[in-house]
């Protein structure tokens, strides 16, 4: 198993405190033989009246070393492969990259950043890793 990011759990809890029910922590994915992503959580929620349910992955990041553009590398890269997996296995589950608050004020206001989110289509997730609740959706 692969090392959990150090803010994980906050990110778990936060979800959680917004009624998503988390049904995989990792979620394993198997691409092909001798191929395995592990996502950090899976979670789902039904959506009102139509009982449908909503799925998502979501792949958490801290953004704590000293390069914030290398933790994004990193961290973008995993996004693009783990969506190229998810399209094909769980067409039906979207996939968010989790970042801390602070992160999110400074490192993803950048340009560079912005365009790359924009560009790849990153669906993030903004939390505050001390309250332990999520604080933003970007689609």
């Amino acid at each position: 198993m692969a090392a959990r990011d150090k803010f994980h759990n906050a990110v778990k809890l936060g979800l959680e405190k917004e009624k998503w029910r988390i049904t995989h922590d990792p979620l394993k994915l198997e691409y092909a033989v001798d191929e395995r992503v592990e996502i950090d959580l899976g979670a789902e929620r039904i959506l009102g009246a139509e009982k449908a349910e909503e799925k998502i992955a979501v792949e958490v990041k801290s953004f704590l070393n000293d390069s914030a553009l290398a933790d994004f590398h990193t961290a973008l890269g995993q996004f693009l492969n783990y969506r190229l997996v998810l399209e094909e296995i769980e067409p039906e589950r979207t996939l968010y990259l989790a970042v801390p608050i602070a992160a999110y004020k400074s490192f993803f206001q950048r340009e560079l950043a912005k365009a790359s989110v924009k560009k790849y289509e990153v669906k993030i997730i903004v939390y505050e890793p001390v309250k332990e609740e999520i604080v933003l959706w970007i689609n």
